[in-house]
């Protein structure tokens, strides 16, 4: 009896470890996810308790306890399946979604494969009342620990019951391979571990079926996974909290940017209204060459664009909203592109745009999607060595579902990894010249339109930047 209180004792320990994370973190979904988890850790350890009290309990007692208190490890498969899908649906975006395998991957993580596990869970935890489950129980005594004990006598379907935790194991596999998907690298160390752990948890737990070994290897299996689990948690969220504090320290940096903005709109106005004046007299001279004409129209559309730029940084430090409207994407791109068109010929860059979309429409302030994009192709633009023989920059487009995917590759020096998402945080940049403002107003703009913006693959030969618009994402928010 004495093993059994401490196998008991020692399956409190996730349950312990779980309360006091859920305390910590009490608005995290992953934190309640992870306790209900431990939760049935727990209830699995105390079954695997119960078979020790050979001493206290009858045969029939012990047997109705073991089977009712075997939901733990059954309904584990479930509960993880949840995990998965909790930090999938709350990751923004998912690399290399072009990829049809990831995309099937991707779809089985949904709620109807959720319902189906948890069915049939309870198909297999109702097979295990009965005499084709498990029969009964009988007295056990092994070399390696000579105390007596309970150990199951399995019925001709508890086959069932091992096929499914071998799933369990197969799970852990899949989702391991999605976290090569995921753009978050706090949730995807996370989660890597967290699958590793589960699957020693769940080998530890094979051995029980063992008569030789007795039922005691599954404990260490459990102190361990409680152990290794709660520590790797606590140490994704210190990390995610000290970058939200950081990036909370550059939002200083920013409102008071903000601020000295206010004062140089009105300026910037001013000025672009004698552009603007004096480009309209020259476009109406008939000395003017055709170079000089097209010249003249840059300037006209450079001064009508900073005039919009103007009147919505204006609009939003008065409002924080800007305007919406329906419109063409490929348009939107073709204008950037041609604002850069003298800076393109001068850094002997090309650019090759492909769209198989007409229209290609989203609901996006235009103004701001035009100097999203002049600020992904200037960087591009500039981050190609002088020496580089194919400098060229390639954009292209594909519709998933609701949501339209924009692929931008250059050929320049490429970001390193550990540089990926710092490159959209204010004030960072890695360019002498920069100011570390382009990069992280396109992240800003991609959020306000409920898309995002992530580095999908980077070398010295080039980076592949990925956009993630929905298609009528803002306004269906509105709509709600």
């Amino acid at each position: 009896m004495i093993i059994g209180l401490l196998i008991c004792t020692i399956g409190l320990m996730p349950l312990v470890l779980a309360l006091s994370m859920k305390s910590i973190y009490k608005e995290s979904k992953l934190s309640t996810a992870l306790f209900v988890y431990m939760l049935l850790v727990a209830i699995w350890q105390i079954d695997v308790g119960i078979l020790y009290f050979a001493d206290g309990l009858s045969e029939e007692t012990a047997l109705i306890l073991f089977k009712l208190l075997r939901l733990g490890p059954t309904f584990s498969v479930p509960i993880v399946f949840y995990i998965t899908c909790t930090i999938l649906n709350d990751e923004p975006t998912i690399l290399k979604r072009s990829n049809r395998f990831w995309i099937v991957l991707l779809k089985i993580f949904d709620k109807r494969t959720l319902y189906f596990l948890t069915a049939w869970s309870g198909i297999v935890y109702l097979i295990n009342w009965f005499p084709v489950g498990i029969d009964s129980l009988h007295t056990n005594r092994t070399t390696f620990l000579p105390i007596d004990h309970y150990f199951p006598v399995y019925g001709p379907l508890s086959w069932v019951y091992f096929v499914h935790m071998l799933g369990f194991v197969l799970l852990m596999v899949i989702v391991y391979l999605t976290t090569k998907l995921m753009i978050d690298s706090n949730m995807r160390s996370f989660l890597r571990v967290f699958c590793i752990y589960s699957v020693f948890l769940i080998v530890s737990g094979f051995l029980n079926f063992f008569p030789e070994m007795g039922v005691i290897s599954s404990s260490i299996g459990v102190i361990m996974f409680s152990t290794f689990i709660v520590h790797e948690f606590i140490k994704m969220n210190t990390q995610m909290k000290a970058r939200y504090y950081q990036l909370m320290e550059r939002q200083k940096k920013l409102d008071y940017t903000g601020s000295l903005a206010g004062s140089l709109i009105h300026e910037v106005k001013n000025t672009n209204q004698i552009i603007m004046g004096f480009s309209s007299l020259l476009d109406n001279k008939e000395a003017l060459g055709k170079k000089d004409k097209v010249a003249v129209d840059m300037i006209q559309k450079s001064s009508e664009h900073l005039e919009g730029l103007t009147n919505n940084y204006k609009e939003y430090l008065k409002s924080s909203s800007v305007s919406i409207k329906k419109e063409n994407i490929e348009i939107i791109i073709n204008r950037a592109i041609g604002f850069l068109s003298e800076m393109l010929k001068e850094h002997e860059v090309t650019v090759q745009f492909t769209n198989n979309y007409a229209p290609l429409e989203a609901h996006v302030n235009k103004t701001n999607f035009e100097q999203l994009f002049i600020n992904l192709i200037k960087n591009s633009i500039e981050a190609m060595p002088n020496d580089r023989e194919d400098k060229k920059i390639i954009i292209n487009t594909e519709i998933i579902e609701e949501t339209i995917i924009i692929h931008l590759k250059d050929k320049g020096k490429g970001i390193p990894k550990g540089n990926w998402e710092s490159i959209f945080d204010p004030f960072i940049s890695y360019n002498e010249r920069g100011m570390g403002l382009g990069l992280p107003f396109v992240k800003k703009t991609m959020i306000e339109h409920l898309g995002n913006i992530n580095v999908v693959e980077s070398s010295s030969e080039g980076t592949h930047f990925q956009l993630e618009l929905p298609k009528n994402g803002i306004m269906n928010l509105k709509n709600e």
